[in-house]
């Protein structure tokens, strides 16, 4: 008997649930977003969908930036601590 506690990601139906929870969500979203009143600033910021493709735009950028600018200032060489 294994002593191991089972959680809620563990089984990859639960995952692929939460990944279609979000994905309806974003449709959803997306499907009501004509008919809500925007305070825009600037005009692109009233284009369709703009916010979800900013938002996905900034993650990746984020994510590059991570890897190819700060990861090769803060990397320590392989045997730093011997």
């Amino acid at each position: 008997m294994s002593s191991e506690k089972k959680h809620l990601f563990d089984q990859p139906r639960n995952v692929q649930r939460v990944l279609y929870g979000l994905f309806a969500l974003l449709g959803i979203s997306l499907a009501l977003e004509p008919f809500i009143h925007k305070h825009s600033y600037f005009p692109w910021e009233d284009w369709l969908g703009f916010y979800a493709i900013y938002g996905f735009v900034a993650c990746v950028l984020l994510v590059l930036g991570a890897k190819y600018i700060l990861r090769p200032l803060v990397k320590r060489d392989e045997h730093y601590y011997d």
